[in-house]
């Protein structure tokens, strides 16, 4: 019986990645348009620096293939938890800015704002499947940041879709690797599992 359910776990785990590997791949495709319309909407240089922002997740990490397929999990939602509250402000803000005048970027940013909401529903699903469930939402609250210029509002923006198309990059590449057949989901891969 036990061997039973270990199966329909592992396929159903393989499953949910499968499933979630095409999410974000999706995602990152129109994240890429979406950037693509955001710098020509707001009359940004497609090649400008941005430093590190506040509150946006960096998709690098050092021993990735250290990593458990639990801690993955963890630090994919943590993300884009707050990805989900970064892309409603910049779509408040965006709103406020323009108003109705552009509806384009405001949709494109919309329907990415649902994907992210969408793929972070599918995180919590795998990690109540590995028998864990997902921290509280409380975790994703963002910093209070000074107000910011119009100016300093858009390479904000900037800088969050593009960690955002870097993380999805990094699910496919987590979730690739939590569907790899092994002793446990949430064990260490082996050297030989390592990207």
């Amino acid at each position: 019986m036990a061997a039973a359910d270990s199966t329909s776990t592992t396929l159903q785990r393989r499953d949910l990645c499968s499933r979630g590997i095409r999410l974000a791949g999706k995602m990152r495709s129109d994240v890429v348009d979406l950037l693509d319309t955001y710098v020509e909407q707001q009359g940004l240089d497609a090649s400008a620096s941005v430093a590190a922002v506040e509150g946006v997740p960096v998709a690098a990490v050092e021993r990735w293939d250290e990593q458990t397929g639990t801690q993955r999990l963890l630090e994919n939602l943590a993300a884009y938890r707050a990805f989900r509250a970064l892309l409603a402000q910049m779509l408040e803000e965006q709103q406020e800015q323009l108003g109705e005048a552009d509806a384009t970027l405001g949709q494109a940013l919309a329907a990415v704002l649902l994907q992210v909401s969408a793929f972070t529903y599918h995180l919590e699903e795998l990690l109540r499947l590995e028998n864990r469930g997902p921290p509280s939402e409380e975790a994703a609250v963002l910093p209070v940041l000074p107000p910011l210029s119009l100016f300093e509002r858009k390479l904000r923006g900037l800088g969050v879709l593009r960690e955002l198309a870097q993380w999805a990059v990094r699910s496919v590449r987590d979730l690739r690797q939590l569907a790899k057949p092994g002793p446990g989901s949430s064990a260490a891969p082996s050297p030989a599992e390592s990207p």
